[in-house]
Formats: structure tokens, C-alpha cells, sequence
């Protein structure tokens, strides 16, 4: 299985890694037995990055991930990424962010709590408040790696520019940004940056929020609580736009004999040999699909009528409510 270098001189994993945030909030009822089952079933295929955060669940998510670590030998456990920066009250979606050191040093110091460990191995700012160079932030960070409470550092949803000045003042092994088929607004600018400076790109939401799936017909296939309810694609004239280019992904790969989501992943894994897509889950049956697209090699013309169904304006609507996009600079 090719492996795919976690920054300059980090480790080699596994192409896919598994983003954790559903197991405890936004995309309706979570079932903590199943999700705990499938962290397990993940590191069963080979999966051995998992992504969380401290705002998932307001820690929740953090302690979910600290009862499976708990339950496994110290040289069995995956590489553990979590982040810092969006604060919010229970219940609400609504945030603030916070870049400031003396919050950083607090949310590290509360994440390995609830974490379990005693050090993080990728510990990213998850949104960035302009009013805090970037340099503090990331001197602030590099603190922590100094502490040993911290690895690796990475950013997420910043500009080229902010990589690149953060990157001055310490490597930056990750830069988590929004990418897939229909989200390809990082190809501009911060992909071929990232590349540049031996940082890896980690993508999450590659399946568009499980819509390219084609699974979500109409909003009333989701949850009450969904936070998807209220994003603009899955909405009035957006979404039956959108369910045109879903079925005409599905249709693509099936004639291919591959599953809507495994095509969606092997187009980025042949697009962008330094791209790590994160897909979340909260169910066992869907991790084989999503795990399998890192063995398939799909045709470069293949890859071109892809980019041609999904050229960049082809999805309609925001990709977040005006809310969700503080903090977020590319």
C-alpha cells in the first residue's frame, strides 16, 4: 500500500485518514457503541490518522477518542490530530475564535486531558483570528513542541500567504483545508504551496459532506439537527442542481464498477499526490469503500472528465452558512 508523507520528514501513513466530528455532533444522533466500533474497525483496515477537535461536541468528541486510545496498547494507537481555536457554547453553532497564546497553552493542556496521552502528534490551529499574527500564533504552538506536549503543527482554512509566514517560524507538517470534487477552490493557491513547502494537504469533507454519495435526495433525508439543514448546497435551487452533478458521479462510477464515494476519493489521490483526504464516518459499513480507494488507480482521461464535470463553478451555493465561515481565510 503506497503511503503518503505526513509533512517534510513526518511519518509515512495511510492515504486516508478518518475524520472523527460526526461520532459527536452536527450530523444528527450519535450512537457512542458504533462510533467506538468503528474507530476499531478503522484501525483494522490500515487507517491510522484520526482527526478531532476540541469544539466536536465541546470536548465530547476528544473524550470519545480517549476511551478507544484507553483500550489499546501504546505502540498499537493512530496518529491523533486535534485542533484549537473555535470556541462556542453548547448547543449552539454560533463561535468566536480565539488565537491567543494563553489560550493555547489551555486548550493543549485540555485536549491531552480529555485526549488521554501525553502528547499530541498534529495539533492545528483550526480557525484563525486576524487580529493575531500568524508568527505569534505558530511561536506559540512551537512552544508546545518545545514542552513535548506537541509533534507536529499544522493549520487549517488559512491563505497561501499564512502558510508561508507561518512556515518561516516552524515547519508545518499539515494544512487542513475543504477539498474535493466540489469544493476545489485550493487548487488556485494553497495546494501548490503546500506542495512547495513539503506540507501536506489534509482534506476534509472529500465526499462533500456525504453528498457526493449520492445518498442525500432531499433535506428530509437529514436528521433534525442536522447542521447540514441550514448549508446553502443542500437547499432550495442549490441542491436540485447539485443532485444533478450526485447522479452523474454515481452514474461515472458505476460504469466503472466503483461506488460514488470511492470514485470521488480515487479522483483526489490521482489528482494530488500530497493530499491526504479525511473522510468522516459514523458507521462500520461505509469504512471499507472509503479505505479501498487508496488501492485504485483511476485512468488519466478518467481524471480529466472528472475535472470537466466538476470544473470550478459547477456547484451551486456557499459551502457554510454565513456563520461558518469565521475565521476561515482561503
Amino acid at each position: 500500500m503506497p503511503r503518503r508523507a505526513l509533512g517534510g520528514g513526518g511519518p509515512a501513513i495511510f492515504p486516508i485518514g478518518l475524520g472523527c466530528m460526526g461520532m459527536s455532533e452536527f450530523y444528527g444522533p450519535a450512537d457512542q457503541d458504533e462510533a467506538l466500533a468503528t474507530l476499531a474497525a478503522a484501525c483494522d483496515l490500515g487507517i491510522d490518522m484520526l482527526d478531532t477537535a476540541d469544539t466536536y461536541g465541546i470536548g465530547a468528541n476528544e473524550e470519545l477518542l480517549g476511551r478507544f486510545l484507553a483500550g489499546l496498547k501504546p505502540a498499537d494507537r493512530p496518529l491523533i490530530a486535534t485542533k484549537f481555536g473555535i470556541v462556542r457554547q453548547s448547543g449552539s453553532y454560533e463561535r468566536r475564535i480565539d488565537n491567543s497564546p494563553a489560550y493555547i497553552r489551555a486548550a493543549c493542556d485540555a485536549s491531552l486531558r480529555r485526549l488521554g496521552v501525553e502528547v499530541i502528534d498534529l495539533y492545528y490551529c483550526h480557525r484563525r483570528d486576524p487580529a493575531v499574527p500568524i508568527e505569534d500564533v505558530v511561536g506559540a504552538m512551537a512552544a508546545l513542541v518545545q514542552a513535548g506536549k506537541v509533534r507536529m503543527l499544522g493549520l487549517s482554512e488559512v491563505s497561501a500567504d499564512s502558510l508561508r509566514r507561518a512556515h518561516a517560524v516552524h515547519p508545518i507538517a499539515a494544512l487542513q483545508s475543504e477539498y474535493s470534487l466540489w469544493s476545489r477552490d485550493p487548487e488556485a493557491t494553497t495546494l501548490p504551496v503546500a506542495a512547495e513547502l513539503g506540507t501536506a494537504f489534509v482534506a476534509y469533507s472529500p465526499l462533500g459532506r456525504a453528498f457526493l454519495t449520492a445518498t442525500v435526495k432531499t433535506a428530509d433525508d437529514l436528521a433534525e439537527g442536522d447542521f447540514r439543514r441550514a448549508n446553502p448546497r443542500f437547499q432550495g435551487a442549490a441542491l436540485d442542481a447539485n443532485l444533478k452533478l450526485a447522479q452523474a458521479l454515481a452514474a461515472f462510477g458505476a460504469a466503472r464498477g466503483l461506488t460514488a464515494a470511492e470514485t470521488a476519493l480515487a479522483w483526489i489521490l490521482a489528482r494530488q499526490p500530497h493530499v491526504i483526504p479525511i473522510p468522516g464516518t459514523t458507521r462500520r459499513h461505509h469504512l471499507a469503500g472509503n479505505a479501498g480507494a487508496a488501492t485504485l488507480q483511476l485512468a488519466a482521461a478518467d481524471v480529466a472528465a472528472l475535472d470537466e464535470m466538476f470544473a470550478p463553478g459547477a456547484v451551486a451555493g456557499a459551502r457554510y452558512p454565513d456563520a461558518g465561515f469565521a475565521g476561515i481565510e482561503a
